[in-house]
């Protein structure tokens, strides 16, 4: 059995998310998912990959200044992980927005082995076994989302902006008016992001969060209160709480508290374990998401 590398957990004594080994990289992945037999997914780590320096080693960026070479590689380890081929892979095109995409099988390959003929999408969604949802990070947080009834998968990308835009329920509105899902079916699973300790923002950041609480389907959430979200320091900084208010959003979308995931494990707090922006002033490469229909 490969050995594992020790990182830091908020809980370690309830681990939220499982380290799997496979050909000598490190993956995480979300236990209650996997235990649906519908998808097969992961999330990437810095470990096992072949790019160096900052990018040091499991880079999934073409456009951190990687070698093509390096980054075609640790994607090609990442598809051996997953059971499928980089052919099968869709790439997000990534802008804060909250925009999602329908992807089908002609879409496969866009991002990486020929152009994306789309722009401006932060969220993609299928019901089509085989294609490889695929969306990247080094500090925001990674929304996936399972409904084993109907057979569908959903991938976001969702940063503050997105956080605040309600990435979530609009990922899972994409979901039940393409499919038919129905919120109460859907298993969601917050990825490793910022956690709240690390994550310092100003006034107007702040302001897009109580804009968010102050609509009608946030507030019928009883369990999560906006001044959890927003830690006051009193100097006109806060501290944000991502994983909890993504977890809002996904109540407010209507899915039950027991089908959320949420992570327990901080980019920023294990920077040789997972990229992060804030913790290598932006040198760094990006970590990956995917997720495939079995």
């Amino acid at each position: 059995m490969e050995k594992l590398t020790e990182i830091k957990r908020k809980d370690p004594a309830r681990p939220v998310m499982r380290q799997r080994a496979i050909n000598g990289a490190q993956y995480l992945t979300f236990p209650a998912i996997e235990k649906t037999g519908v998808v097969r997914h992961l999330m990437s780590t810095r470990l096992g990959g072949v790019s160096e320096g900052d990018l040091w080693s499991m880079n999934v960026s073409f456009s951190r200044g990687d070698k093509p070479e390096n980054v075609n590689e640790n994607f090609c380890r990442i598809a051996g992980a997953l059971g499928c081929s980089t052919g099968d892979f869709v790439f997000s095109d990534q802008t804060h927005t909250t925009n999602i995409r329908h992807v089908t099988a002609a879409d496969k390959g866009k991002g990486i082995l020929r152009p994306r003929d789309y722009a401006d999408v932060d969220g993609l969604i299928t019901e089509e076994p085989g294609i490889v949802l695929s969306t990247f990070y080094a500090d925001c947080v990674p929304l996936l989302f399972v409904d084993p009834v109907k057979k569908a998968i959903g991938l976001s990308h969702s940063g503050w902006k997105g956080t605040a835009g309600g990435m979530g329920r609009k990922t899972v509105e994409a979901m039940e008016k393409a499919f038919g899902s129905r919120p109460e079916d859907i298993l969601a699973g917050i990825g490793p992001s910022i956690c709240q300790d690390c994550y310092e923002v100003s006034q107007d950041v702040a302001e897009a969060f109580r804009i968010l609480f102050s609509r009608e389907e946030m507030k019928r959430v009883k369990s999560i209160k906006e001044e959890q979200i927003l830690l006051d320091k009193k100097n006109g900084k806060y501290q944000l709480d991502l994983w909890k208010a993504n977890e809002a959003v996904c109540l407010s979308a209507g899915i039950r508290p027991e089908h959320i995931s949420v992570t327990d494990i901080c980019t920023c707090c294990n920077p040789a374990y997972l990229f992060s922006h804030r913790a290598s002033n932006g040198k760094r490469g990006n970590l990956g998401m995917f997720v495939v229909l079995n």
